[in-house]
């Protein structure tokens, strides 16, 4: 089912988004930092806001030396962005005093960095060291990640985690999950119990053997520079983020009603 390896994490997770002709402390701090914005927010509006920052220049000495509104208009709208400026400054200033610009390469540093768990340090050791420290997990991440450690070969951690995320993010969705097309629904516990009635036709946007790249929702202003967020004095909530990309069907257009010719009586 993730064999055409075509959903928005294969096209734009952390592993798309760094500069492959960056330095490889700059490409490793890249990775970390798409890490870092990727919580709470969808692969299209992450790689747009690492695009942004990277035409800024996204080193750590850079990033220590942005001020906050600029930072903050960069990363927008990714989820809760304000508490990510924040993190991204204070990581970026450890970075800089304890590792010369670079990241950790172990699990233990990285956790110690504002803003960056377990989950995001595993995924960190794969993509920047290219080392399997462990499996990224989903919610409740240290008991899926545990689970999944004592079940699956070691050999598999590091495609499991951009499997899993692709699978739900094209057949196993948060909001109507298309059971009826995927081939665990005889073995899943959860099969058929949220799940749309209908099939997706062959070619649909909704469809996981569509040979088209699914269509995504894109967060307004995702793609804009020129996009300001709200002052970051304000006291407005944080702008929330769905956890997964959803392939949005076209829309249906009402159709005509044949008009009935009317007869006159002579």
């Amino acid at each position: 089912m993730r064999s055409a390896r075509d959903a928005p994490v294969d096209l734009m997770g952390a592993e798309k988004c760094y500069d492959t002709h960056a330095p490889d402390e700059v490409r490793r701090y890249q990775v970390l930092v798409s890490l870092m914005l990727s919580s709470q927010t969808r692969d299209q509006v992450t790689s747009a806001a690492l695009q942004r920052l990277r035409a800024h220049g996204c080193t750590v000495d850079n990033i220590v030396n942005i001020d906050d509104d600029t930072l903050g208009q960069l990363i927008y709208p990714v989820g809760f962005w304000r508490t990510k400026v924040k993190y991204l400054k204070q990581t970026s200033v450890i970075l800089q005093r304890e590792f010369r610009g670079d990241i950790s390469n172990t699990v233990e540093g990285l956790v110690r960095l504002p803003g960056v768990g377990p989950k995001m340090a595993h995924l960190a050791m794969d993509i920047a060291w290219h080392q399997v420290s462990g499996i990224g997990g989903t919610k409740n991440p240290e008991e899926t990640r545990k689970a999944l450690e004592d079940w699956l070969p070691r050999d598999l951690w590091s495609e499991i985690n951009w499997l899993l995320v692709g699978f739900g993010q094209q057949v196993c969705l948060p909001v109507n999950p298309l059971c009826s097309v995927c081939l665990n629904k005889h073995s899943c516990p959860s099969a058929h119990q949220a799940s749309p009635a209908k099939r997706p036709k062959a070619g649909s946007p909704r469809s996981p053997h569509s040979p088209k790249t699914s269509r995504v929702k894109l967060e307004p202003g995702s793609l804009c520079l020129g996009l300001p967020p709200p002052s970051s004095s304000s006291s407005a909530t944080p702008v929330k983020e769905e956890p997964l990309a959803t392939a949005l069907s076209p829309p249906l257009l009402p159709r005509k009603r044949k008009s009935k010719a009317k007869t006159f009586s002579t």
